[in-house]
């Protein structure tokens, strides 16, 4: 099975990231500050891709984005060399951009596709490690083996002497969404109301209604935060702490070194309040 990683994006550029995290959104950065912790998010992530031998690297930005400056930033991971192929999105809103890309890669399985899976990952996970993604690449090997699997594929397609089978797998963030989302290309599942809906579904709850509905095998992975509001940014600090300490043990953690940075220099700090001593 030939996979594919894609880490779908933005340009970073001040005022159009991560505005929730800003004063003018009720957040507690200013847009540079929002900007360059989106910057550090990214390519800590595109790092933690790149340490994945298994998997080729596609990354899909926004098409409205500075290219020559995204180019340049990329410049700076670790071997730039190894990432497939960068593209701009297409689309009128989410779902639609989402959807072009994996079919850009996956081409509804025709001869002409660049990989046989895909795993989707967003640029704002700082805390991603490659274990989650070896694990999300082992999973969908062993679901589209499955009968279920099997049973559950769109289309006949034989690779590597075998029938490549249906499957999913999905890594949860938080407010009901997901931060990784995997699946073949013989999996009938599409991004057609997935993120924006009149249902009020939240985007997790639609993936496993598709699943369901097509009785595709879905496989879980550990959830892996995202950062979008004040809360997030709060909430994974003291992890970004713990990552640090445990890696001084186990050397195939990877540690977020841009994004810890990155607080450093804007100065902040995750606490919470004391508790309160009930009287007797």
């Amino acid at each position: 099975m030939k996979k594919a990683m894609l880490v779908f994006t933005k340009v970073p550029k001040v005022g159009e990231v991560k505005t929730r995290l800003t004063e003018a959104r009720g957040g507690i950065l200013t847009p540079e500050e929002a900007n360059s912790l989106y910057e550090s998010f990214i390519l800590d992530v595109i790092d933690v891709c790149l340490s994945i031998d298994e998997a080729d690297l596609y990354i899909c930005y926004n098409r409205e984005g500075d290219r020559s400056y995204f180019e340049s930033i990329l410049a700076g991971v670790s071997n730039p060399q190894k990432i497939a192929e960068v593209f701009p999105d297409q689309g009128d809103h989410f779902n639609e951009r989402i959807q072009y890309a994996t079919d850009y890669i996956l081409k509804n399985g025709q001869e002409d596709r660049l990989a046989d899976a895909i795993l989707i990952i967003g640029g704002d996970l700082p805390c991603l490690q490659p274990h989650t993604i070896r694990q999300a690449f082992a999973k969908m090997e062993t679901l589209s083996n499955s009968e279920a699997g099997q049973k559950a594929a769109c289309r006949k397609l034989e690779v590597n002497n075998s029938m490549l089978g249906a499957c999913l797998v999905e890594g949860a963030c938080q407010e009901g969404g997901y931060s990784l989302v995997g699946f073949t290309c013989t999996t009938p599942v599409d991004f057609q109301d997935m993120f924006y809906n009149l249902d009020g579904i939240t985007a997790l709850d639609m993936l496993v209604n598709k699943a369901e509905a097509k009785q595709i095998p879905l496989a879980f992975l550990e959830m892996v935060p995202d950062v979008d509001i004040p809360v997030d940014l709060a909430s994974i600090m003291p992890l970004l702490r713990a990552l640090v300490t445990a890696a001084k043990s186990d050397p195939t953690l990877m540690i977020p070194r841009r994004t810890i940075a990155c607080l450093e220099e804007i100065g902040l700090q995750s606490v919470t309040l004391p508790a309160i001593r009930e009287s007797v």
